[in-house]
């Protein structure tokens, strides 16, 4: 039987089990489960859901995008995004590496989310905003260049949501086994 492991990685983390060289944390220090690996990445200053898998044909399913399974971000960008920016998102943008598939681009209230360690810089002159992103690829940071694009730099990046799994209920570092 597969294992699949849900697991909500905290802002600083490696996305690796070794730290090779480093000295950030690794997943080592969290799930200490044997021969289970990332179905896909978050940057290390990233958080939320990570997927870890001990099959290769599930952890393929999930990470590659051709099977176009949905990641869900809730994405805080500086300023104000207006509507020309989330149909930008919505439409694609044109990025270095070519132009994303379309999103699902919203603006929510601000999410009752754990605080971050460390903080979101925090600047008076210069408000934020929440948008609910989901995206059917996996470019490198992608969420983040498609947000600097169209005029919002990414201040946190949270996966909530791959496919049907969700974050829910996990605070950061807390991870749950589930059955597939």
């Amino acid at each position: 039987m597969p294992r699949l492991i849900l697991f909500n990685k905290p802002c600083g983390v490696l996305c690796q089990f070794s730290a090779d060289g480093s000295d950030k944390p690794t997943l080592a220090g969290f799930v200490q489960v044997p021969s289970v690996y990332p179905a896909g990445r978050l940057d290390t200053d990233s958080e939320g859901l990570l997927l870890l898998t001990d099959d290769g044909r599930l952890q393929a399913r999930i990470a590659d995008p051709r099977f176009k399974l949905t990641k869900t971000y809730l994405v805080q960008v500086e300023g104000d995004p207006d509507e020309a920016a989330l149909t930008a998102l919505r439409r694609g943008v044109a990025l270095k590496d070519g132009v994303t598939r379309p999103a699902e681009a919203e603006l929510i209230p601000a999410p009752d989310l754990w605080p971050r360690d460390p903080p979101v810089r925090f600047r008076k002159t210069v408000p934020d905003s929440w948008v609910r992103l989901t995206i059917r690829e996996g470019k490198n940071r992608q969420v983040r260049r498609m947000t600097a694009a169209v005029g919002h730099p990414t201040l946190r990046l949270v996966r909530w949501q791959i496919g049907e799994w969700k974050l829910d209920g996990l605070a950061p570092g807390e991870w749950r086994e589930l059955e597939v």
